[in-house]
């Protein structure tokens, strides 16, 4: 199993990136998809769920209206479009997988998002 991130960067307040998560190694469209992050000196939050079939998504309430997750299973590949940036956003930015009992069981390397004017 493999899960990569990439799409991460320095962008001003307001601005937006799409974060991408790059996933091999496993049946992709069968496992529902989490992104969680960790800003500098604080623990992980959990940001956004999406189900195997894109149907059902589910977001912390702090980026709910600016977040979207989204999912190509087609291209075995994760979305995190993310709108009107702030710098509370700022973090390492992770993709992960559900084991199918609501528990992560891989993570990737994780792609920083740094909101700063």
């Amino acid at each position: 199993v493999q899960l990569v991130e990439s799409g991460g960067g320095l962008v001003q307040p307001g601005g937006s990136l799409r974060l991408s998560c790059a996933a091999s190694g496993f049946t992709f469209n069968v496992y529902w998809m989490y992104w969680v992050r960790q800003a500098p000196g604080k623990g992980l939050e959990w940001v956004s769920t999406i189900s195997s079939g894109g149907d059902f998504t589910y977001y912390t309430d702090s980026v709910k209206g600016r977040f979207t997750i989204s999912r190509d299973n087609a291209k075995n590949t994760l979305y995190l479009q993310m709108n009107s940036l702030k710098p509370e956003d700022t973090a390492l930015y992770y993709c992960a997988r559900d084991n199918r009992m609501w528990l992560i069981d891989y993570w990737g390397q994780g792609t920083q998002v740094t909101v700063s004017s």
